[in-house]
């Protein structure tokens, strides 16, 4: 299973009322057994994107293995995104304090303070292991949670409160 595979669905499920819980309960989803917050800001939120058809297009999403892993933050401030996105963790890294100040509604709610009181991120971003790539490479990409590395970035080079380890869903191989 490819991620174009899903590209359909995705823009089916949010453009009616079947919304994430359509998506997340449709068989070829479930089939992953991937957790739901990795189907949802993976899958479900980007499904359709041009760019990450691109740079993820060519993995076989069955053979991909979910995990929380701990991240220190030095491979957080050098970590690479995909090459349709390169430079926009940058764009977020030149002004966190804007992008924290944004994300203050609905599901955002809770961001500054989560910075404030732990350095670190409200929601877990996606990583990959650059193994499972076309061509492959070695280290963690940034697939998803751009902003959040961003911020993170922005806020170290700031000298602002930043935790040494951080929280995020690894993608590796199950082969």
């Amino acid at each position: 299973m490819r991620i174009a595979d899903f590209a359909d669905l995705a823009v089916s499920c949010r453009e009616n009322l079947l919304r994430f819980e359509g998506f997340r309960t449709n068989s070829m989803v479930s089939s992953l057994r991937w957790p739901d917050d990795v189907v949802e800001q993976f899958l479900y939120d980007h499904g359709d994107n041009d760019a990450f058809l691109h740079d993820y297009g060519d993995i076989d999403l069955s053979k991909v293995q979910w995990d929380v892993e701990i991240v220190p933050i030095g491979e957080l401030v050098k970590m690479p995104t995909g090459a349709f996105d390169s430079g926009c963790v940058e764009e977020y890294a030149a002004d966190p304090d804007h992008w924290v100040r944004v994300r203050n509604r609905g599901i955002h709610m809770g961001v500054a303070q989560c910075w404030e009181a732990h350095g670190t991120w409200k929601r877990w971003p996606i990583l990959i292991d650059r193994g499972l790539l076309d061509p492959p490479g070695s280290g963690l990409q940034i697939v998803e949670g751009r902003t959040r590395v961003g911020v993170l970035r922005g806020r170290h080079r700031q000298g602002a409160f930043v935790a040494e380890r951080h929280l995020a869903w690894v993608g590796r191989s199950s082969a």
